[in-house]
């Protein structure tokens, strides 16, 4: 038996917390110094642009810029901005610095008017909303710089999963191709009767009934509980009262696979916590909105690109003689084809060259992947580098064939081949860019790529269309998985 197993619950959460601690206490006060120096920012800009002659009479405001850290940090607190389970990954954060904003300018105007004081709106609409822009960029920018030092393997959280050898599986592999989730598998608990020793490289190292001994010899920090029928309601309310005496994070995968957010709601229902799962919306405002939005944002992208089109079309056509665009037939919504514009990045005749190169397939499933295509030319090389080739498709977008956000548009004998989870990628419009865009391209495997396509098409949102296109902005300048 370890000196750790000896140890009584209340140390081994002390030590359990410490090893949380270390890095996540450090990086809640650069957050809190990020915080204090933009409400400052924010403060003294208002005060210069309000008050530009520094009277005495605005004295007041001087003060009141020097006040809005405290006043800021406060409501960032009240807001939950400062909460350890959102740092480094998701939203979350963001949302509610700007809740805490809103909040902010209500609690100014309501106060304002309750004790008459007359606040100068000028400075208050300087302050309060150049503070809501200044802070979540910079915490976007310590946000990156924390996903790089989890790409080293530092400020990682320790888990230990529970579940099948299967899941545990795909849950490691994603874990630890992206990183910056935080979350380092440490050790895994299996279900059922065949345990392996290992899954990938996690040692496994105990069933249900060591998960609190797993949890002391690991050091783990949170616990894991993937879907499996052998974990009860009972059995997992007896873990959760066991990982609370260790100061040890408890989180539940329900067995929905790619359905979260705003689709899902616990209501109590006879005593009993269901999990209420609604339909995903294809149809209503939300489409037309994001409809209306595909089709400005191609109009404008078409105007502002023009000359870099052209450029590339001239380049193309001067390298070998050759046609600019290139035609494909594609399989869009529901089924229906359409032709794609792209620029042509391969020879002429690659197509008739296609059957020949079949043995050398780098994809697996039905998509054909070369990394070394001997059929794309010098100039195709480089468009493809950086997703250049793509930009026709603004036509598409703009004829109403595509969207800015969707799955990847599929080719019909790749279509023909889908099963029923599958096809549904093809509910909705295929989009130039998409989860499949942001997360690696054609590094992915088959399987992974439709998963990201189907997790799309359940969990769509206009503020997740608005975060895929921010990151595609990365994913093309680094041209990962690109060929």
């Amino acid at each position: 038996m370890t000196l750790r197993e000896q140890l009584p619950a209340s140390q081994v959460a002390r030590q359990t917390a410490r090893s949380l601690t270390a890095w996540t206490g450090s990086y809640l006060r650069r957050v809190v110094g990020i915080d204090a120096c933009c409400a400052l920012a924010a403060g003294m800009l208002a005060f210069e642009v309000r008050f530009g002659d520094h009277s005495y009479a605005d004295a007041a405001y001087f003060w009141l810029a020097l006040a809005m850290p405290v006043l800021w940090i406060g409501a960032l607190a009240l807001a939950g901005a400062y909460d350890t389970r959102f740092i480094g990954v998701g939203s979350d954060e963001f949302r509610r610095v700007v809740n805490a904003g809103v909040c902010l300018t209500a609690a100014v105007a309501i106060v304002s008017y309750a004790a008459k004081v007359d606040v100068a709106r000028g400075y208050v609409v300087l302050a309060l909303p150049s503070l809501t822009v200044f802070d979540p960029v910079t915490r976007y920018c310590l946000r990156k710089r924390l996903h790089w030092l989890r790409s080293r393997g530092e400020c990682m959280r320790r888990m230990v999963v529970v579940g099948h050898p299967d899941v545990i599986g795909d849950l490691a592999a994603v874990l630890k191709r992206d990183a910056y989730h935080g979350l380092a598998v440490v050790g895994a608990c299996v279900l059922g009767p065949d345990r392996p020793p290992l899954i990938g490289d996690i040692p496994v190292t105990g069933g249900l009934g060591n998960v609190l001994d797993v949890v002391r010899n690991t050091s783990a920090d949170i616990v894991a509980v993937l879907a499996c029928p052998e974990m009860s309601g009972a059995r997992l309310r007896d873990l959760a009262w066991a990982l609370e005496k260790t100061g040890t994070d408890l989180c539940v995968a329900p067995a929905l696979l790619d359905v979260a957010g705003p689709r899902t709601t616990i209501r109590p229902t006879a005593g009993l916590p269901l999990l209420h799962m609604d339909h995903p919306e294809f149809t209503g405002l939300r489409w037309l909105i994001k409809s209306a939005f595909d089709r400005t944002a191609a109009v404008i992208g078409l105007l502002l690109l023009s000359p870099l089109l052209i450029t590339i079309a001239i380049v193309i056509r001067l390298s070998d003689g050759g046609p600019a665009l290139f035609r494909q037939t594609r399989v869009g919504k529901d089924g229906h084809p359409f032709t794609v514009y792209k620029f042509r990045t391969m020879i002429v005749n690659a197509e008739q060259r296609k059957a020949e190169l079949e043995t050398q397939n780098d994809g697996n499933g039905p998509l054909f992947k070369m990394r070394a295509d001997p059929r794309i030319t010098r100039v195709g090389a480089r468009l493809r580098r950086h997703s250049l080739d793509e930009l026709p498709q603004l036509i598409n977008v703009l004829v109403g064939n595509m969207s800015l956000v969707g799955p990847r548009p599929a080719l019909p004998d790749e279509a023909t081949r889908y099963g029923d989870h599958v096809r549904r990628r093809l509910a909705v419009k295929p989009g130039i860019t998409g989860l499949w865009q942001v997360n690696g391209r054609s590094d992915l495997s088959w399987d992974e790529a439709v998963r990201l396509d189907v997790r799309y098409v359940e969990n769509w949102s206009f503020v997740l269309d608005l975060q895929i296109l921010w990151k595609t902005w990365a994913a093309v300048l680094h041209g990962t998985g690109a060929y």
